[in-house]
């Protein structure tokens, strides 16, 4: 059967090669990037491979939370249903560290972006449908002073802190959702994989990008993901398996939730 899927981040890295993939397979891919011109020609190259796949191209720019409602409006006005809920961009290293909200980017886009995209496009996934966060390998403790933009963290504290603060978000909407909702999952989809962020960050050619691809494919459609909601996949172990400590701590992860929703209600 069809889906239809959106993947933000998908000009370049894993998320242009899980949208070929999805294409391929002949499903509905909504596209997100924030370069108009790479969009074109995604949805170009795209629209040329063979079978009876379609792709659909969104415009914003996640480190701007306006945008961020914008696209999902959009979305909303021009679709009925969303089959899946694929956040995969993301940004380790960055010339303007600060977003004009005031927030440090990596928690804009790694971790602000995905809530108020979530939130505002669950009315459109049914208690079928998926939502798959791209978490990471680096996860490290949320600092509150940082999610709040109160204070200035490295390019990896900073990184690692959004991505587990995606991760506990993910548990925690799982739960409230229990079996009326969408299954929701976060996923390490693998460490130094070739991504511009890697080259960027790490100054490595990096891995297959295939890799981390493949294991979103399987998140959007496969069967065993059906039951998986609120767990976290390790593909670097190629497994379901425990995140960081601190998303095992619900209480936690409560606090870290309702501090991110305190901060992002006013751009619902």
């Amino acid at each position: 059967m069809k889906k239809r899927i959106l993947i933000t981040g998908a000009t370049d890295g894993i998320g242009l090669v899980a949208a070929q993939l999805l294409v391929e397979a002949g499903h509905h891919v909504l596209v997100h990037g924030r370069s108009a011109k790479k969009l074109q020609d995604v949805v170009n190259t795209l629209s040329a491979l063979p079978g009876d796949g379609q792709a659909q191209s969104y415009r914003a720019d996640f480190s701007q939370l306006a945008e961020v409602t914008r696209l999902a409006q959009q979305v909303r006005a021009e679709h009925s249903q969303l089959d899946v809920l694929i956040n995969n961009a993301g940004v380790l290293k960055t010339d303007t560290p600060r977003t004009p909200d005031g927030f440090d980017v990596r928690f804009a886009v790694n971790t602000f972006a995905p809530w108020l995209l979530t939130q505002a496009l669950l009315p459109l996934l049914p208690a079928t449908g998926r939502i798959i966060n791209l978490s990471s390998a680096a996860q490290a403790t949320v600092d509150g002073d940082a999610l709040a933009g109160n204070k200035t963290l490295s390019d990896m504290d900073a990184y690692a802190q959004s991505k587990l603060a995606l991760t506990m978000y993910s548990a925690q909407l799982a739960s409230a959702l229990g079996d009326e909702g969408p299954v929701v999952v976060a996923i390490n989809p693998g460490s130094l994989l070739a991504t511009k962020m890697v080259r960027d960050g790490f100054g490595v050619a990096g891995n297959d990008l295939r890799i981390g691809a493949d294991i979103l494919m399987r998140a959007a459609l496969s069967d065993e993901f059906e039951s998986a909601t609120g767990k976290y996949f390790d593909n670097d172990i190629g497994q379901f398996g425990p995140p960081h400590r601190d998303a095992l701590d619900s209480a936690l992860s409560q606090r870290v939730t309702q501090s991110i929703q305190t901060l992002l209600t006013p751009y619902l």
